[in-house]
């Protein structure tokens, strides 16, 4: 699967998951990926440390999931050409990578979402509130940019040279809507499919586990929405 595009590299921000980590990067499909990066996005309870000995690059940032996302891409391995985005809290489902990544690497798109809505979610792992978001941002960006999208899910992945084309700039937890919105603008090749979703391992969300860390992501995330959506989508 690797020969023709190369490798793949997988980017997992993470802030205090020591409880998580170790098994994430265990589960990782080294047959299939050139390297797991783990961006260690300030953690004070050694989740850099686990994630080093369970077998990823581990590599530090500043707060902010997209300054995390943006370091990680940053520092991919030269010879990777996709670029795959993950949590590190063990709700993501590790096996569904290659389906993610296969529509890139076969050259039919350039930039793959996985859809939790669409899949099959373990009771608990998301928030009514977060269902309702991935449906209200997907029927504004149909109507701002004329894609269709049903989620923001972590679980992504893009053509290296795509996300170099972006510019991405948002250094907040609007790090995804502002990919998946830039994404239509420049007219890549998308494509959304179903990814299965289970509760965290363990640890606290940073956002639907704080209620003041909820709003100010959806406060920001609207703010992205509004500010990079409304431009206006490349004929390119």
């Amino acid at each position: 699967m690797l020969g023709r595009l190369g490798q793949i590299s997988v980017i997992i921000p993470a802030l205090n998951e020591a409880e998580s980590i170790g098994t994430v990067v265990a589960e990782m499909p080294w047959g299939l990926i050139g390297e797991c990066i783990v961006v260690d996005n300030g953690s004070s309870d050694g989740t850099g440390e686990i994630a080093r000995a369970a077998g990823a690059r581990v590599i530090e940032s500043a707060r902010g999931y997209g300054a995390a996302c943006l370091a990680g891409s940053n520092a991919a391995l030269a010879t990777s050409d996709v670029l795959v985005y993950m949590d590190g809290d063990g709700s993501d489902i590790v096996a569904d990578m290659e389906r993610l990544t296969a529509p890139i690497v076969n050259g039919d798109a350039d930039f793959v979402i996985g859809s939790r809505i669409k899949g099959r979610r373990e009771a608990g792992s998301m928030l009514p509130s977060q269902v309702f978001a991935g449906w209200l941002v997907g029927t504004l960006l149909r109507l701002l940019q004329g894609v269709k999208y049903t989620d923001m899910g972590p679980f992504r992945a893009i053509r290296r040279s795509s996300l170099e084309q972006m510019g991405m700039s948002e250094l907040t937890y609007g790090w995804n809507l502002e990919m998946q919105i830039k994404a239509a603008q420049y007219g890549l090749r998308i494509r959304e499919i179903t990814v299965d979703y289970r509760c965290r391992i363990g640890g606290v969300s940073k956002v639907s586990g704080d209620w003041k860390a909820s709003i100010k992501a959806a406060v920001r995330i609207m703010e992205v929405l509004f500010r990079v959506g409304l431009k206006r989508r490349s004929r390119s």
